[in-house]
Order: C-alpha cells, then structure tokens, then sequence
C-alpha cells in the first residue's frame, strides 16, 4: 500500500493511464490523503483537461493510445498555460533509455510501477516541494547581450522562476535596491561596471551578501575564474553553455540555500523551545507564590484562544493569541509579595507597582525576537476603551485586537476566582459586570464573541444534561440588571 500523508492535502492531481484499475488503485490512494484527483485514460484527453482546469501535478503512464505519456510531456511543456505544471512519469518500461526519453520531453521526475508501490508518495512530496519553492522565486540576471538575457529568462521562466535582468552591474545594483532576488546570474565583460566590480559590490553590502553569485562568462581563463570564486561567486559557467545545465545549477544552489533556511528554522525552534520553557517555569514559579491565582495565565490562554478561534483568527494567530495569554502576567515576577499578596486594599504606591507588571513582562520577552509579535499582549492587556487603562492610556482600537480578546479572558477568570480580597462570583455574576464593561472597559465586539460563547456552551451543556441549571436556547444569558461595577479587578 503506498504511504500517505497530510502534505497532499487539497492538492489536484491528474492521473493519466490507460488501465482503468492503474487510475482506480493511485486515484483512491490519493483521495485518501484529501487530494482532488481527476481521471483521463490516454494522453490527449489528458492534454485537453489540462487546458480547461488548473493541476498542481500530473501522473502520467508512456504507453497509450491516441497520445503517449512522452508526447503529452512535450506538448504540456511547450504550452505557456501547462509548461510550469510538474509532471511525474509513471511506467512499466524501466530501461535506461525509456528514463531518459521521459526527462528529455520534460519530466520531472520518472518513476517505475514496481518502485510506486513503495515511494510514489515520496517522490510526489519531493516534487512539489521543489515546484512550490521555485515557483515565484526571482532571479537576476545581468548581462550586456539581449540575445543572453532573452534566452536565460525563458529557460529559467519554463520551470517557473521569475525574471529580473539589467544589462550591466550599475543598472543591476539599481534593481538591488529596491528588490533582492533569490539568486544572481551575471556576466563579467560588461560596460559601465562589469561583474568582477558587481560581484565585489553585492558581498560587501551585508543585506546582499548571502545571495548566491553565478558568473556567466565566455571567457575559461582558469585563474579567471578562481579569482571570481575568491571574490564570493558560488559557480562559473562558461558560455555557450545548455540551458538545462544553467537550470540545474540554479536549481542546486536554491535547493542548498533551502537546506541551509530549513537548519537555521530548526536551530531557531529549538531556541524557541528552551527558552519557552525557561518562562513557563518562571510562569510557575509566579502562580507558586499564590494559590489564588494558580493556574490563571493557562486559564485566560484558554478563553482567549476560543475567542480568537470565534472570530474566525487564522490557525497561526489563534497560536500565538494562546502563547500570550499564558505569558501575558509574566511581569508579575517582578512585583514583590507584600504587594501581590496583600489580602486588603492597595495603597496609590501598592497599585502604582501593581501597574509596573505589564511594561516589566514585555521587557523579560522583548530579547527574543520570535516572541516579538505576542508583546502586545504582554503590555497592553489592562488598556481600557475608554484610555483609563495602563500602561500607556491607549483607547478604543488603538489598543492591539488581542490585546483586547485577553483582557476579557483575563476580566473572566479574575471576576469568577477567589483572591485574597474577596471570594470568586458567580459565572452568570461576572457575565453581567462584564456585559456591563462593554465599550468602556472592555472591547465591545470582543465581550460579544465571548458572552455569544459561553452561552452556546451553557446551552449544549444544558442539551447535554451536564450542567444542573436548566438553562435552553430561548433563556438570555444576562439575566441580571446591567449596572457599571468600576474598574474590574485583576
């Protein structure tokens, strides 16, 4: 059975073969990782539903009648509409030549039926994975000869590579200020600054510096080219070169630097994660010193993902609305316990400390760059709609959105939980007074999503037999009078 994964998720893949059991075995394999699959028993049908709809990869047999996977490879390629569309050559013929008649008309990759059973998958992942990095990333080309530039962008542009080109290293440098490419092909002999002066130019500036340098160049001079090495090229092609050889090397350098991007993520997560769990554990060691409020930053995270998620918030920003809300009292660390703790009122000086928490926690994340994007949270979740709130007295929407979904999570938990000042509330309790804080406290559309929330949880608890009230979908969930209570406490 061939190994399926999530990667083909909501792909489309046309399956060409003339065995209808072939097209039935690898059509329910795919389907069974969510890829759209459609059917077409020879090359031309196939050709002609590859003109009428999109495909992210197509799955094509050699023997057929009517047209052969080799001239449907050849004429998917020479069609502008098809050319970029990644084709995988699935046969029973496995001789050394029949492989390479399948690469020459265009192939990305061939592949026999006796190896599908075991790596197909494999091997479509690997495609697409390569199709979808080099789809849209740019290169530059400089060069003095149109002729040049003109072949280089369509070699490059048929296996989906954006094209920039500059007829010399000034007009080149020009580009470079305004875009930087993925991979830079130059000439040397060129007026006004030629590629040794370019390629100089480009290492020195630290921004450019790490883009892949490949000299084109008619001339063979072996020191030549060991000087244009020592100056930071990463290859040297010598002119007339085939096209195929430029798009391979090309290939390989992106397929290198990817390697490279993907250790560095690594390196980077693996960073993330320690240093996480160093501030979960300051996160403890804070809850630690106070029994009231243990286990409050895990239960804000949690009502303020649900809300994000209500709001129908992208997978990644629902991720990070979760990170900070755990993270969003870390300041507390810094605030000493004879405040924290204290069980009566807190002085002007006390709640003046108090207030120092939000400004205190950003500063402790602020050094690592991949927490960058969750600060907002950490600072600004006592800011008020109406610009009473701390640390810098924002008001209505200057206030960060989820800055504003945690403090209701926040308004929640606190209202609903013992502290040292005074015993938790009642649920219905705290829906009013947070209703009630709606637009001078608290975000209006914000409390909205979670008064909406919670009564729909109440509502299927209640269908459920879960919960003893017997709360149902025509009872409102704000039963009580709204009166303003002040500012809510944390």
């Amino acid at each position: 059975m061939i190994k399926t994964t999530a990667f083909l998720k909501e792909l489309r893949i046309l399956v060409v073969d003339d065995s209808a059991v072939v097209r039935s075995v690898l059509s329910k394999e795919l389907l069974r990782s969510g890829v759209e699959v459609t059917q077409a028993e020879n090359g031309q049908q196939a050709y002609d539903i590859a003109l009428c709809k999109e495909f992210d990869l197509i799955i094509t047999d050699v023997e057929m009648p009517q047209m052969d996977g080799i001239e449907l490879c050849r004429k998917l390629k020479s069609n502008p509409k098809t050319q970029q569309t990644p084709i995988v050559i699935l046969s029973s013929l496995d001789r050394e030549d029949d492989i390479k008649r399948g690469y020459k008309a265009g192939a990305s990759t061939y592949i026999t039926k006796t190896q599908a059973k075991e790596s197909l998958i494999e091997t479509i992942e690997n495609v697409l994975q390569k199709t979808t990095f080099q789809r849209g990333r740019m290169i530059l080309v400089v060069d003095d000869s149109s002729t040049v530039r003109r072949l280089v962008e369509k070699g490059l542009a048929e296996v989906g590579f954006k094209v920039v080109k500059a007829e010399n290293g000034r007009a080149a440098l020009e580009i470079l200020r305004h875009e930087k490419p993925d991979l830079i092909l130059s000439d040397i002999d060129m007026p006004e600054m030629n590629g040794e002066a370019f390629c100089q130019a480009v290492h020195a500036d630290p921004v450019l510096a790490s883009i892949p340098f490949v000299v084109m160049s008619a001339n063979n001079d072996r020191p030549i080219m060991r000087h244009m090495l020592q100056l930071g090229a990463d290859a040297y092609l010598v002119k007339p070169f085939n096209i195929d050889q430029l798009v391979i090397t090309v290939e390989k350098l992106l397929s290198d630097k990817l390697l490279i991007l993907h250790k560095e993520k690594e390196r980077l997560e693996n960073e993330q994660r320690i240093i996480l769990a160093s501030i979960t554990s300051l996160c403890c060691a804070l809850e630690a010193r106070d029994a009231y409020t243990r286990g409050h930053s895990e239960a804000v995270s949690d009502i303020a993902t649900r809300i994000a998620m209500h709001m129908g918030m992208a997978q990644e920003d629902v991720e990070l609305v979760k990170l900070g809300g755990k993270l969003h009292d870390i300041g507390k660390i810094g605030v000493i316990d004879s405040v924290l703790l204290k069980p009566g009122k807190l002085s002007d000086e006390e709640f003046a400390i108090i207030k120092r928490h939000p400004v205190i926690g950003a500063d402790i994340l602020r050094p690592v760059p991949s927490l960058a994007k969750i600060l907002p949270i950490v600072l600004h979740h006592h800011e008020r709609m109406d610009g009473k709130g701390y640390p810098e007295g924002l008001s209505g929407e200057n206030i960060p959105l989820w800055a504003r979904i945690t403090a209701v999570g926040d308004t929640y938990h606190a209202l609903t939980s013992d502290r040292p000042y005074r015993k938790g509330m009642s649920r219905e309790k705290a829906f009013q007074i947070i209703d009630s804080a709606s637009g001078t406290q608290l975000c209006p559309d914000c409390v909205e999503v979670f008064l909406k929330m919670e009564q729909a949880e109440i509502s299927r608890a209640a269908r459920t037999g879960a919960d003893n009230k017997a709360y149902t979908d025509e009872e409102p969930l704000i039963r009580l009078p709204r009166s303003i209570a002040g500012p809510i406490a944390d």
